[in-house]
């Protein structure tokens, strides 16, 4: 029976995007040991999903002694440079990838015994062109997409704890609202954060602002100053991802928080400016996106003069979405 060394390094988003390759993979080969290579903080999302032997930390001590095994088929859903390598560093015999077209940097698939051909069409949603990459494996899943995550409950009451008490339990519905994005073109302005919740301030919701790094931190406090929501603390990924069970609702941005609720289940309005949200988006029939095609959309560009895109999106729009999702 083969082994499998699963190669999905970052980001954290993309990480998420992979898991239900996992799954298909672990239904398809229950008896098989399938490990995953990830980057520090990738593994805080990967200690959530039962069925992996092994996750092994780029970086860390000894991983690469950890990696070799010549009898495993080693998945490199990443498509660069430094992924492809440790796929052959690993010493599998088989190295599986993605072809030139659907790989960013095209020299990763010199170190692939397999590639998939033909390639996937980029339009298509990206957790669909990761299960895609099973088929040279003989796997073509015959279900929806599945996020085996398991989230304890005592960390969901420590995060619970940290809030105020009205954040977890009450009478209104929590709404999280994450202002960031690694992007700052992925962005939506702290401005259009303030007319939202000025519009919302008479719904029965109880508003909370995420943030992640202290640019974002900033914004979050601007608009804490201006309205009633309340501004979370930080919260590290695992605290977030035990947040969001909690809530009814997250809006937010095309980054992490967005990905990582819809693994969970819950409901979400997406803002996209930059990115595809049919490739990077929301997946299910009730989630909504608010998107606007322009000339120059989907150019997955991270700086930007005007970002026109993300300026489109109103806050008018995404009070009525907001509404729709709570109704």
């Amino acid at each position: 029976m083969p082994d499998f060394l699963i190669i999905r390094l970052s980001s954290l988003g993309d990480i998420i995007h992979t898991i239900p390759a996992f799954a298909a993979l672990r239904r398809a080969q229950p008896q098989a040991r399938i490990r995953w290579v990830v980057e520090r903080k990738g593994k805080e999302i990967l200690d959530f999903v039962p069925g992996l032997d092994e996750i092994i930390v780029r970086g860390e001590r000894g991983w690469r002694k950890r990696l070799r095994d010549r009898d495993q088929i080693a998945l490199d859903f990443q498509g660069l440079l430094k992924s492809a390598l440790i796929a052959r560093l690993s010493g599998a015999k088989r190295r599986i990838g993605f072809d030139k077209p659907n790989l960013r940097e095209k020299m990763a698939s010199r170190f692939y015994t397999e590639r998939l051909s033909p390639a996937v069409p980029e339009t298509e949603h990206v957790i669909a062109k990761n299960i895609a990459l099973l088929r040279l494996l003989g796997i073509t899943p015959d279900r929806g997409y599945e996020f085996p995550l398991v989230i304890p409950e005592t960390l969901t009451n420590s995060v619970c704890d940290k809030l105020s008490p009205l954040s977890c339990i009450g009478s209104r519905n929590l709404v999280l609202l994450n202002v960031g994005a690694a992007w700052p073109t992925k962005r939506w302005s702290a401005r259009s954060w303030i007319d939202l919740l000025r519009i919302l301030e008479h719904d029965h919701i109880h508003p909370m602002l995420l943030w992640g790094s202290a640019e974002e931190k900033s914004a979050a406090d601007e608009i804490r100053k201006r309205t009633d929501a309340e501004m979370a603390p930080f919260l590290t990924i695992r605290e977030i991802m035990a947040l969001l069970r909690k809530a009814a609702l997250l809006v937010s941005g095309d980054t992490f928080a967005l990905q990582a609720a819809c693994a969970l289940g819950v409901p979400v309005v997406g803002l996209f400016g930059p990115t595809n949200p049919r490739r990077n988006g929301p997946f299910r029939d009730r989630d909504s996106v608010i998107h606007h095609e322009i000339p120059c959309s989907n150019c997955y560009r991270h700086e930007c003069d005007t970002t026109k895109c993300m300026v489109l999106v109103t806050p008018e729009e995404v009070a009525d979405k907001v509404r729709r999702a709570l109704g």
